[in-house]
């Protein structure tokens, strides 16, 4: 159930003549720039990272490997709550430079480490701090911008922060993993210093001079159909963690399952897989503004993930490196709906638990390694590499496709309303 929220009309009146350049949208982009830059450090410095910690059997940096990365995801699921709740109760600004000040802080921290004990848990405090910046980020956009420019602003967010991968590769490659970690978090907090510039959404405002709710993170549970709502939006996210958790973080093992003609490395497969990512998140944020809708966009942009999946799994048998990084780039690009899954995940709730829904959801999602990680490795015995991944894609990809099918239409949607329990 849902009431609207009380008008304001200086509110309303400002958000109309917002514009998609505004610098929470600007923030936002940074922000997540920052983000994906050390989220996705880990798996372009993983090898590297390991052998210098004195783990160098190739069995062994892969299990490894996968530990460090579940921690990492154990974090994020954390985070997501922690920093979902304290969105909806204490405002997206405070979550928004909070996470960001975690993470930067544990980032710097894992540039000192000298066991794989101290490597995961330190990779899971910066998975507590990654969880909140996206989520509170997306949640501010919407809130701020009018509801036919919010598509714009969040593609904006997207398509400047995914590319934040592509500096965590450079810098890796550069000045190796000790100093990338050093980097990623000074960029962190010198972010910090624009929050002067960023100022609190007025529909959360209006939210907190009501008597409802918020951030009560238990009422996503107490409806059914508030329930199924809120499990459809976190299904979407997880076909993209099953290609950048699995296929393109384990490339180095794809590729020599494959008898790719060349050596593949992890850094160049997530540099490609996210320079893809910068122009599917534009193009799939670009056709749900011209389409009208987010979900068709969605719809379209599943189908060609999974005929990529078929591609890089049973069409690049021999094939060169050069062909091997050029679909990972295609693969990137067809994944490239995520800040798109988020601001539809952000259109379905009220104002008082639209934090909570929008950081958790793509945590969730994130988090879904949790599960695809030991899955695929129960799976690759009895099926193979590509028989367990192949298993895991249509899985995930179906789940996915059905739920955006099933959920209403958010295009246009008012935001300005509250959930009531």
């Amino acid at each position: 159930m849902s009431q609207p929220a009380a008008p304001n009309p200086v509110l309303s009146s400002s958000n109309k003549n917002a514009s998609v350049f505004s610098a929470v949208v600007i923030v936002a982009a940074l922000g997540y720039f920052v983000d994906i830059y050390d989220l996705i450090l880990f798996s372009i410095v993983r090898v590297q990272s390991l052998n210098a910690l004195g783990v160098t059997d190739k069995a062994a940096v892969t299990s490894q490997g996968l530990y460090l990365i579940n921690m990492q995801m154990g974090g994020m699921l954390l985070g997501g709550i922690l920093w979902g709740i304290l969105g909806d109760k204490r405002g997206r600004i405070s979550v928004l430079f909070g996470s960001i000040l975690l993470y930067s802080l544990a980032n710097i921290a894992n540039g000192f480490v000298q066991t794989i004990d101290q490597y995961a848990w330190l990779r899971l405090i910066a998975g507590v701090g990654l969880a909140g910046e996206l989520g509170a980020g997306i949640t501010l956009v919407a809130e701020s911008l009018p509801k036919e420019k919010r598509g714009y602003g969040t593609m904006i967010v997207a398509t400047v922060g995914v590319s934040g991968a592509m500096l965590a590769y450079w810098v890796g490659e550069r000045f190796g993993w000790r100093n990338a970690y050093f980097i990623g978090g000074g960029l962190g907090l010198a972010l910090l210093l624009l929050r002067v510039s960023v100022y609190e959404s007025g529909m959360f405002e209006q939210a907190k001079r009501s008597e409802a709710v918020r951030g009560r993170f238990l009422d996503l549970f107490t409806n059914g159909p508030r329930l199924a709502k809120y499990i459809k939006c976190l299904l979407i996210g997880v076909p993209l963690w099953f290609v950048v958790g699995i296929l393109i973080t384990l490339a180095p093992e794809f590729g020599r399952e494959l008898g790719v003609q060349g050596e593949v490395t992890a850094g160049l497969a997530v540099f490609w897989c996210y320079f893809g990512l910068v122009f599917g998140d534009f193009a799939s944020g670009a056709l749900s503004q011209i389409w009208r809708s987010r979900n068709r966009a969605l719809q379209v942009f599943l189908v060609f993930c999974g005929l990529m999946v078929g591609v890089y799994l049973f069409g690049l048998r021999g094939a060169s490196t050069t062909t091997f990084y050029t679909v990972c780039f295609v693969l990137g690009l067809s994944v490239g709906f995520w800040a798109l899954f988020v601001t539809v995940a952000a259109e379905q709730f009220g104002t008082n638990l639209r934090a909570t829904v929008a950081t958790t959801a793509p945590n969730f999602a994130r988090g879904s390694v949790i599960i695809l990680a030991p899955s695929f490795q129960l799976l690759t015995g009895p099926l193979g590499l590509i028989g367990s991944a192949t298993v895991l894609g249509v899985v995930s990809l179906l789940i996915a496709f059905w739920s955006v099918s099933t959920l209403p239409e958010s295009y246009g949607k008012d935001l300005d309303y509250l959930e009531v329990s």
